[in-house]
């Protein structure tokens, strides 16, 4: 995401870009780890918002953030994540991420994988919606309805989805049918599809996938 976030801030952005433990013996990442780690990122704004000003040759800056606008932004797996992050003022007491400290006010998720249900029935990436939450919806259906944005909707907030007709990961159903849901449910939801893309032209600022982004966002 690093090209994205160059961009965001050349057009006047601030841009946090969070990493979180990924899945594996040797990262630590799943449930609940994955999301705390999203929910310590969103939420840290608070802090760099109220730090002060930076000296010259400082090495970390406060900003004058504006945290009424917080936008996440995410690719596939952190498609998921961010539209997960928006999902959290609706989240019930003492589940992972709940009363956050920071609301996300709008999401994009770039070929995201909104509807953990239907990435686990499709077997996307083998399963591996399985192993984030610890089994199959039947086994964890309580973490399902929590992480799953599918399950949350309405979250409140306005919604971009961008796709590539071609992919092959995450394919472009995963989009459609979260955006039906979320505006029956009636949220503001907008789904943008370039039929000749694949998955991985999102992360290209110069990508006709990454201008509808940026024309949405302005």
């Amino acid at each position: 995401m690093h090209p994205l976030c160059r961009d965001l801030a050349g057009r006047g952005w601030a841009a946090w870009n969070l990493e979180y433990r990924r899945l594996g013996p040797l990262s630590g990442g799943g449930w609940p780890a994955t999301f705390d780690d999203v929910t310590a990122g969103v939420d840290h704004l608070a802090e760099l918002a109220g730090a002060p000003a930076a000296t010259a040759g400082a090495p970390v800056a406060g900003a004058p953030l504006d945290l009424s606008r917080v936008v996440a932004i995410g690719h596939s797996a952190g498609g998921h994540l961010a539209a997960w992050a928006a999902a959290r003022p609706g989240l019930p007491g003492g589940a992972p991420g709940a009363a956050p400290r920071v609301p996300v006010t709008a999401a994009v998720a770039q070929a995201g994988v909104v509807d953990l249900r239907l990435a686990w029935e499709l077997r996307l990436s083998g399963g591996v919606v399985g192993r984030l939450l610890g089994g199959a919806p039947e086994q964890r259906p309580e973490r399902y309805n929590l992480a799953s944005p599918a399950a949350r909707v309405p979250l409140g907030v306005p919604l971009l989805l961008t796709h590539g007709g071609r992919d092959d990961i995450v394919p472009p159903v995963i989009s459609e049918r979260f955006l039906a849901a979320a505006r029956e449910a009636g949220d503001a939801c907008e789904l943008h599809l370039e039929p000749d893309e694949d998955h991985f032209g999102h992360i290209d600022p110069a990508n006709p996938l990454w201008t509808a982004v940026v024309e949405w966002l302005e």
